[in-house]
């Protein structure tokens, strides 16, 4: 029971401060907010028009070049999708018990996103902030408030949860992997989810660190204590 009173306390006021920073910002940036410039300028940059997800026919812009980015920012953010990220969680969870039989371990993949989600959810709901508006979009995106970036927070918290399994059981590699965990993947989809339109460069930074802090309130009470 402390530990869940803990959490729960953490999750509160997370979604507290969560709430007031996105109101904040739409208060004073609106809803077409100035850094959505370098979003569109990126696109364009690469040859993306706003019209229904077409492709701008610019010729300056090589489509060998182009093509590579829109195929692993594809991938990148289905990948971090709700149904795949539910599934991996799950799966390290299964994983992470079947090497350590450490009940704690185990359950830090799943309680990582659990945190991550309710404080997501919540404060979603209660900023409204709408999706970045004349931008290149391929897919159509989810129902909920563009703040926070729920992929990316999610891939922070889970990600970051399983460097912090590899340190704590001093597992082979870990030096190697951990970056590529805690920064490289997750930085990944944050940008995949800025280059395809989903999100505004704050949605992703915010949701950083909500996932960050999540993997961090993990850790502290379950794989350190």
């Amino acid at each position: 029971m402390p530990l869940l009173r803990a959490v729960v306390l953490s999750g509160l006021g997370a979604v507290a401060v969560l709430t007031a920073a996105g109101r904040a910002m739409r208060l004073l940036g609106g809803d077409d907010p100035r850094e959505d410039r370098a979003v569109r300028a990126l696109q364009d940059a690469f040859g993306h028009g706003s019209d229904d997800g077409a492709v701008a026919a610019d010729p300056a812009v090589p489509t060998g070049l182009r093509e590579p980015i829109d195929r692993v920012t594809e991938l990148l953010s289905w990948y971090s999708g709700v149904p795949q990220t539910i599934a991996n969680g799950a799966m390290w969870c299964g994983i992470t018990w079947w090497l350590t039989r450490d009940r704690r371990s185990a359950v830090a993949p799943a309680a990582a996103l659990a945190l991550e989600t309710a404080c997501f959810v919540a404060s979603a709901a209660l900023v409204g902030r709408p999706r970045p508006q004349g931008v290149w979009r391929p897919e159509q995106p989810h129902a909920t408030s563009s703040f926070p970036s729920g992929h990316t927070a999610a891939a922070f918290a889970l990600h970051g949860t399983l460097a912090d399994l590899l340190d704590s059981h001093g597992a082979r590699g870990a030096r190697l992997l951990r970056p590529l965990l805690r920064y490289g993947i997750p930085g990944a989809i944050a940008f995949s989810r800025v280059y395809r339109g989903q999100h505004h460069i704050s949605d992703t930074v915010v949701g950083t660190m909500l996932g960050r802090w999540s993997a961090a309130v993990v850790r502290r009470e379950l794989l350190s204590s």
